[in-house]
């Protein structure tokens, strides 16, 4: 077994693999898969659910861990080598998966199965199946069909590259301040930048458009001349107005091109149309209509928010005229004035060995599991690995990936390394295994990382992800923890987690300050809390923002069209803060043009509501210590983690409920109602 890519004994050997691995894995993983779909659709083959799992979802279900680990190593450790082999594979992989949910012969098949004999899993499993071919272009035939199967690449092509431009457009970017051009910069954070100056044999202090290095200048920083720097090289990022082999302007275009070609093949107007059908949503104008809804409530709040910080600015920082730049600056300031607590202050209790544990125990207590440290082969030092148990037996298992490094994308996700199965080759039930990914600040100085709330706030919504995928009960594995969830209802647990981060009952239990290992003191806590809808409408407006633009975008717009007119027409309806005509938000909008979220970035919202309704339970029946009730827990686990994907997510809901979601709870825990 010496290509670690096929070595699927047990836990994924991350630490051997090598560029030079990939190629040879994939031909054989291919070579697999496409014999078992050769043997399948002969007519002789039964067309009878468990003999097809047995012979094709063995095969691909091999095929999908073992190119997963090279995705997912493309995305966190990143080398020029490995780059060159995803690429080169990439489009044989495509080609696969496409030809796989196109043919004709395998969809007769799955049509001619006898949905009365198969459990009720296996019957959602079916039904999802029967669409996804419907959609993948099974109906298709002769030259629709072929160019089906060319767009279906190209378009894989076309996000793997505007992924790359992203992060070599952020990782391109450097800037070596001088000490008094850090004046208010947090201790931490210029700590970080002098080491990392040094570690290059550098003067002065690096600064990055990585998070970690980016945002605190943006909000503590006095220099209003550095902030401009780093705020136009961050909009700027990946477009026509930074380095021209970045731009992601063609590919964007090429790739509303595509989209738009591959629903009029499928028999729709547009991509949006396609987008919702396998979604909770029941077409583009429901989900156009609700975020206007949505944004008309939010905008009085927005408003009073822009003006409260223009006449702060003015009256207190002697800013007259704020640019896009001081924004973040003056929401700052302006929190601290009003809530006597700076963010840098919060961010010291914070320790990330402590939030860590803060979130196992809240898990612990509410899902009736144990979290334990584990050992597997991982891809870096810092990527920390454990198991989830209850009763002593085997739930699910997990990698944290919590640091920012160079060649590790930006932002936070949830992956899936392998699904719960009850495997219908050997019978065995394969327990899940998820990835939670981060982008936080190392630790200097020998001193643990620090967290600002936000960052608590994102691992406990990755982890309400990595919950949906792991605590599942169910054993198909297409409908098995977050598989076959519909993807406006996805975000639901982890969303539902983030309201954990304003319980004192929870919070208590994970801080410690820094130095002298004092919890939170309540007072401050109390602050944050009437600081938690700071803004919470200009927040409500930046996500509308993006989620119409990319409506509107594949439904309305033609993508031979410039798309930036569109984005300032959003704008103008949404926005009550303008960003300059500079700005290239859609440049680096990974969610819709590289991470399948296109026409789909509303389900945030759509699942904020769902989230919020659902914490209004927890809110119903805490205990006189504020502490989440137990029953509500299990009722919750039981109604909607453990059943993933296996039944509509609104029959979920409702199961929790009783009821069907209303946005009462959503304007209420945002300060809106």
């Amino acid at each position: 077994m010496s290509n670690p890519l096929l070595d699927f004994k047990d836990l994924p050997l991350f630490d051997q693999v090598r560029p030079e691995h990939v190629a040879p894995a994939m031909d054989e993983l291919l070579g697999q898969a496409d014999q078992a779909l050769a043997a399948v659709t002969r007519p002789e083959f039964p067309a009878d659910w468990n003999e097809m799992a047995k012979t094709l979802d063995v095969a691909t279900e091999r095929l999908s861990r073992s190119w997963g680990m090279v995705g997912h190593l493309n995305a966190v450790a990143d080398t020029p080598e490995l780059r060159a082999a995803y690429n080169e594979a990439l489009p044989r992989v495509t080609d696969f998966w496409t030809r796989l949910g196109s043919d004709e012969k395998l969809f007769a098949k799955y049509k001619a199965i006898d949905a009365a004999k198969l459990s009720p899993e296996q019957r959602q499993a079916l039904k999802n199946a029967l669409r996804n071919f419907t959609l993948s272009g099974a109906e298709l035939a002769g030259a629709a069909k072929e160019r089906f199967a060319q767009i279906q690449e190209r378009q894989a092509e076309l996000s793997q590259k505007f992924s790359e431009h992203a992060l070599d457009a952020t990782d391109a970017f450097s800037y070596y301040a001088s000490e008094n051009e850090l004046d208010g910069v947090p201790p931490d954070v210029v700590h970080a930048a002098r080491a990392a100056a040094e570690a290059e044999g550098k003067a002065g202090y690096k600064l990055t458009l990585k998070m970690p290095s980016y945002l605190p200048v943006m909000q503590f920083g006095h220099n209003r001349t550095l902030r401009e720097r780093l705020y136009r090289a961050y909009v700027t990022r990946a477009s026509d107005q930074g380095d021209p082999k970045f731009d992601n302007t063609p590919l964007i275009r090429e790739i509303l091109a595509l989209r738009q070609e591959e629903a009029r093949l499928l028999g729709y107007a547009n991509f949006a149309e396609v987008s919702v059908v396998p979604k909770m949503a029941e077409s583009p104008r429901q989900v156009i209509q609700f975020l206007r809804d949505l944004a008309h409530r939010a905008r009085p709040y927005a408003l009073k928010d822009v003006q409260d910080m223009r006449s702060f600015a003015a009256e207190r920082l002697g800013i007259a005229d704020p640019q896009a730049w001081d924004w973040s600056y003056i929401a700052e300031k302006l929190k601290e004035e009003r809530y006597s607590f700076s963010e840098q202050e919060v961010k010291q209790y914070f320790t990330a060995p402590k939030v860590l544990a803060g979130l196992f125990k809240i898990v612990e207590t509410l899902f009736e599991v144990a979290i334990r440290r584990d050992h597997a082969p991982a891809w870096n030092p810092a990527v920390e690995f454990y198991r989830i148990e209850r009763g002593g037996e085997l739930v699910g298992q997990f990698y944290l990936d919590p640091s920012a490094r160079t060649g590790k994308r930006g932002g936070a996700w949830m992956d899936d390394v392998r699904a719960r199965w009850q495997r219908p080759d050997d019978g065995r039930l394969q327990t899940p295994i998820a990835h939670l990914v981060c982008n936080f600040a190392e630790g200097v100085d020998g001193r643990p990382p620090l967290l600002t709330h936000d960052d608590v706030i994102t691992l406990f919504h990755e982890s309400g992800h990595g919950l949906h995928h792991m605590l599942t009960r169910v054993n198909e594995r297409d409908v098995s923890g977050i598989s076959g969830v519909e993807w406006d209802a996805v975000e639901l647990p982890s969303q539902f987690m983030e309201n954990f981060c304003w319980e004192w009952g929870v919070l208590k239990h994970m801080t410690a300050h820094v130095d002298t290992g004092e919890p939170l003191p309540r007072e401050l806590f109390d602050k944050m809390l009437a600081a938690k809808n700071f803004q919470s409408g200009l927040g409500t407006l930046r996500q509308i923002e993006f989620a119409l633009f990319d409506m509107l975008l594949h439904s309305e717009h033609d993508p031979a069209a410039d798309f930036m007119p569109l984005l300032q027409q959003v704008r103008d309806e949404v926005s009550v803060l303008h960003p300059p005509a500079f700005n290239r938000m859609a440049h680096t909008f990974s969610h819709i043009f590289a991470g399948g979220y296109a026409a789909g970035y509303y389900s945030y919202k759509w699942a904020e509501v769902l989230s919020a309704d659902a914490y209004a339970a927890f809110e119903e029946t805490a205990g006189e210590d504020g502490m989440p009730s137990v029953q509500t827990g299990r009722k919750y686990r039981q109604a909607i983690l453990e059943v993933g994907g296996s039944r509509p997510a609104i029959d979920s809901f409702k199961a929790f409920r009783g009821r069907e979601p209303t946005l009462d709870a959503l304007l209420r825990h945002q300060g809106m109602a």
